[in-house]
């Protein structure tokens, strides 16, 4: 026997032991569901030693294969569905690892005006960004890029990985994660040839790079003087012209295809900024970015002088979202509970509401705010006998309370502060 067969052999892949302990305190940090092994952070955590060891074992010995991701169905606003992947807590460790090491030297490449999954990075940063190009440009191009994550192709999406990551592992395991199967909901495995699962850790992160080259410079190239607000597959484009929108629109249709996507036939549209100055009858002069809804509206100078400014405010769509919280709360029906318990209740919910959308143009928001008081008011007329059957009485009950304790809820204080 070879003296040198008696000694420990090197990995074949060089991963630090120190990454792999930062990325499973930031994937525990995160919390999330469990994968199709059923596995919860806690049950990870129980056995932590040995689930991080054998993990960087395989992934340094090139023996790491993912679990398939777990196929989970969430309802959009419009009576459609996005299905999430959810991989196994391990392999979301995994994907972290390659995050870490990758997100800073794509960071340095990835265009100023993409905003989505980048840190530091906000939608109210792209939201702020569009507010301003959309008064200073008559006309924006709204673009939905139809199933995106479900449609990425992985043979260019390795081609723009290459050009970035010169280690060989990992461009072998974002293979694997980009080929791995997806379970159902009855358990049937389904192979797919393109796509990268909305809810992995890396997926943002390679959404991002796809739209890099597949959009972001190619309007660099091409379209350099059209300004544009990107967040993940999110996109607004302004233009001088309506011409210059519909040549921008054909452009782009041909060129998401040659990158095998589609732009959506009805969501994406060509609309006119319309305000108190730019005349002209058009079909469409409003459009949702983000959340935000922008359109006209009234606003004042700081004269206290009324015009009309294109702004954002928030969308239809996040007001309905949000009535339907409100109504799955039942609060009329809540009487056991006192009002302090329903302002911890609530007080989660509209804080988030607050912080997202009152961060702009709060008017609209205010309005339907005020609607919690009424079902606040319901809730006193079944709880206390003395004010059934009289809304006025509890309507004057409920504002001498938000007199005594006006930062109870946190809509009180937004509203009347």
């Amino acid at each position: 026997m070879n003296q040198d067969d008696l000694l420990p052999r090197a990995k074949p892949f060089e991963i630090s032991k120190r990454v792999v302990w930062d990325s499973w305190k930031r994937v525990a940090a995160n919390k999330g569901a469990p994968g199709v092994d059923k596995e919860s952070i806690q049950a990870f955590q129980s056995k932590l030693g040995r689930n991080l060891y054998t993990l960087w074992n395989r992934m340094s010995s090139g023996s790491y294969f993912p679990e398939p991701v777990r196929q989970v169905s969430i309802p959009k606003s419009d009576g459609e569905s996005r299905q999430l992947g959810i991989p196994t807590v391990k392999d979301r460790v995994a994907q972290m690892v390659v995050k870490a090491i990758l997100e800073p030297r794509l960071e340095a490449v990835f265009h100023p005006s993409s905003f989505g999954y980048r840190p530091g990075r906000s939608a109210h940063q792209a939201v702020d960004q569009a507010r301003r190009h959309c008064w200073k440009y008559d006309w924006v191009l709204d673009m939905d890029i139809k199933a995106f994550f479900d449609t990425i192709d992985h043979d260019l999406m390795m081609r723009a990985v290459e050009k970035h990551v010169p280690e060989a592992w990992i461009r072998l395991y974002i293979r694997r994660w980009l080929e791995s199967p997806v379970e159902l909901p009855d358990g049937e495995l389904q192979f797919n040839g393109c796509g990268t699962p909305q809810g992995g850790v890396i997926s943002p992160l390679l959404a991002n790079l796809y739209l890099h080259y597949a959009f972001d410079t190619w309007m660099q190239r091409n379209r350099p003087g059209i300004p544009f607000e990107r967040y993940a597959d999110d996109v607004v484009c302004h233009c001088r012209s309506e011409k210059e929108a519909q040549s921008l629109l054909v452009d782009l249709r041909e060129r998401l295809a040659e990158c095998q996507l589609q732009l959506h036939p009805v969501k994406t549209q060509v609309v006119y900024c319309k305000d108190g100055k730019r005349r002209g009858n058009y079909s469409r002069t409003r459009f949702d970015f983000l959340g935000f809804s922008f359109h006209a509206r009234s606003v004042q100078d700081r004269h206290g002088e009324l015009f009309t400014s294109f702004n954002p405010g928030v969308s239809r769509k996040a007001l309905k979202r949000m009535n339907r919280s409100i109504r799955d709360l039942h609060i009329n029906r809540r009487t056991p509970l006192s009002l302090h318990d329903l302002a911890a209740r609530l007080n989660p919910m509209v804080r988030g509401w607050v912080s997202y959308y009152g961060a702009f143009y709060p008017e609209p928001l205010k309005r339907f705010l005020i609607r919690i008081d009424l079902r606040l008011g319901r809730w006193a007329r079944n709880k206390y006998k003395r004010l059934r059957g009289h809304k006025r009485r509890a309507w004057s009950w409920l504002k001498q309370v938000r007199g005594v304790f006006p930062k109870l809820f946190v809509h009180w204080d937004f509203i009347y502060s």
